[in-house]
């Protein structure tokens, strides 16, 4: 650019000769007018083979560079990893290694939504922040061809991690769930041709505002990281000193640190009394408030569950909400309009319809030694008056045992002894005792009816885990705060809504459902449009008022998440990804 400047000074300086030509018309004046044309002329084809040259040197050093990377085990450049040489190699290769990153304001583009990822739980670190910047400061540049095409490899870098990441997370989720089967498959388009457009149109920003999750749950959770991270910078909260149970009526220092603990997490946001040592009816409001939030029963007492929640300190928090995030990006991407999903950790459904929340309702899941998978499928019919045949395992160490115990142990739960063909079996011809030695080559089923271990609904997606949403005769565990309870199953509070809504456009409705139910007939009913379900695990989720809560770790699985997220960048492709390259 420097010489289109010279060139623009020199014609300014001609048309001022041109002027003194008027008054000064002789043949040396003419002479000396066409040698100065002849000087600006060899000045912009210096100019022009100057920039070819450096042009054709940056090309020839990018060559080399990704050569030599390609055949280095653990690739670096300027102290960064790079972890996308397969890709770079072949996108260089494309494009005959024409620089892509020349405009300065492309590589700001590029720092810019490098620092935004910290609204998503990740670090700018793991983006080559600090080299970026440090191509974009005015002391570290230079003409050099070896600078230029390190920049080079390390913006494309930059770009490839963030697309990867925000799309499917920094974790592979296999290496921490080996029944895991939600894709990660990359779309059909060439992954080579997709970064060459953007790099051709400069659209970095435009096009990844749209790789990570698209949907209300990850912005909702967005939300909650930006108001935890500015409790943090503010100072947290402080610690409440463990003692006697405080409720309404307390007096004392413990009840002013309440106060401001619960001011500081937004659960107090009323006056102070005039006595703020003073437990009253206000800061017990602030109490319950802060109870439902964190999954512990509201009565409004500040005894050990709700001090050790209360101490959390809001970094935890903070990497609560950073693994829920993670976890979206595992599974929220090209969703349906319509589906379901199970939190386990919160205890909750929620029925989606055109991308919004129409329904929700409380369910119990798997106590940890019965953990409830995390996995995904499609739900293809309902059972109306199901029967339960009980699974292998629990026969095996509940059933059979209580049956050896009590003879009457069938009839009292309305059970049947049936062959693999389904044939009713007499109890009374089996010995029940050698079954503890020789095994049972027979299946237990429970007939239709309220006292039926599924209730009088059950919701199928079949799979091999056996697990499926059904109705509880229950009821009354679901006044708990933690709902830990089935062997894995889901069981629902409120199926019968939720049967409902799925058969509504069926011609289905309430009075039809009951009809059936009083029925006591077994009754499959298909669903037309089968409806993908998923059972997802978050420990911090927040609603659609914006409201934060957080939840125990049930299956102990936050800790390995938060570790990964907190350690060194480690690319995995995704599946096709790679031999996407090697078709190439």
């Amino acid at each position: 650019m420097w010489g289109i400047g010279i060139v623009r000074d020199m014609l300014e300086l001609s048309r001022h000769e041109t002027r003194l030509e008027t008054r000064l018309e002789t043949r040396t004046m003419k002479k000396n007018k066409t040698t100065f044309i002849f000087i600006i002329i060899c000045v912009v084809a210096l100019t022009g083979v100057s920039t070819a040259s450096a042009q054709s040197a940056v090309r020839e050093e990018l060559r080399k560079r990704v050569k030599e990377l390609s055949s280095t085990p653990s690739p670096v450049v300027d102290g960064a990893p790079i972890a996308a040489i397969p890709l770079i190699s072949k996108l260089y290769e494309q494009r005959e290694y024409e620089p892509a990153w020349t405009n300065l304001e492309m590589v700001r583009e590029l720092l810019d939504q490098v620092l935004r990822v910290v609204d998503h739980g990740l670090s700018p670190d793991d983006f080559h922040a600090g080299q970026l910047a440090a191509r974009l400061n005015p002391g570290r540049r230079t003409n050099d061809p070896g600078f230029a095409a390190d920049s080079e490899i390390l913006c494309t870098d930059a770009l490839a991690r963030l697309a990867v990441t925000l799309r499917f997370g920094k974790l592979d989720p296999t290496d921490y769930d080996p029944a895991w089967n939600f894709s990660r498959k990359i779309r059909a388009r060439d992954p080579v041709e997709v970064f060459n457009q953007i790099l051709v149109k400069g659209n970095v920003a435009e096009r990844l505002a749209v790789a990570g999750p698209q949907n209300e749950f990850y912005r909702r959770f967005q939300k909650a990281l930006a108001q935890y991270r500015s409790i943090l910078a503010k100072g947290g909260w402080p610690t409440v000193a463990a003692g006697s149970v405080l409720k309404v009526g307390a007096n004392g220092p413990r009840v002013t640190t309440l106060r401001e603990r619960l001011r500081a997490s937004g659960d107090f946001s009323g006056p102070a009394p005039a006595d703020r040592a003073l437990f009253d009816e206000g800061l017990e409001d602030a109490v319950k408030h802060f109870q439902i939030r964190h999954g512990i029963d509201a009565d409004g007492k500040v005894g050990p569950r709700s001090i050790e929640a209360l101490n959390i300190p809001v970094e935890d928090r903070i990497d609560q909400i950073r693994a829920s995030l993670e976890r979206m990006r595992w599974v929220f991407r090209d969703l349906p309009d319509n589906y379901l999903i199970v939190d386990i950790a919160g205890f909750h459904a929620y029925l989606i319809e055109g991308g919004k929340q129409i329904w929700s309702t409380r369910v119990q899941v798997g106590k940890p030694y019965h953990a409830t998978p995390v996995f995904k499928d499609t739900m293809r019919y309902l059972d109306f008056n199901p029967t339960w045949t009980i699974p292998p395992g629990i026969l095996r160490k509940e059933t059979l045992p209580a049956i050896r115990r009590d003879p009457d142990y069938l009839r009292k739960n309305n059970m049947s002894v049936v062959t693999m063909a389904g044939k009713v079996v007499d109890p009374s011809t089996i010995d029940w005792p050698a079954t503890a030695s020789k095994g049972f080559s027979y299946m237990i089923r429970q007939e239709p009816g309220p006292w039926n271990a599924l209730g009088r609904v059950k919701f199928m997606f079949p799979n091999t885990y056996m697990v499926y949403l059904h109705d509880t005769p229950s009821k009354g565990l679901f006044t708990r705060s933690e709902r830990a309870f089935s062997h894995g199953c889901i069981r629902t509070e409120n199926p019968f809504d939720l049967a409902t809504l799925l058969l509504d456009d069926q011609g289905w409705d309430r009075a039809r459902i009951d009809k059936v139910i009083a029925s006591k007939k077994n009754t499959r009913v298909n669903l037309e449009k089968p409806l993908p379900v998923m059972l997802l695990y978050w420990t911090a989720e927040a609603d659609q008022n914006g409201t934060v809560f957080f939840r125990k770790d049930l299956y102990d699985r936050d800790t390995q998440i938060i570790e990964g997220l907190d350690e060194p960048f480690l690319i995995k492709p995704p599946e096709g990804a790679r031999k996407a390259l090697e078709r190439r």
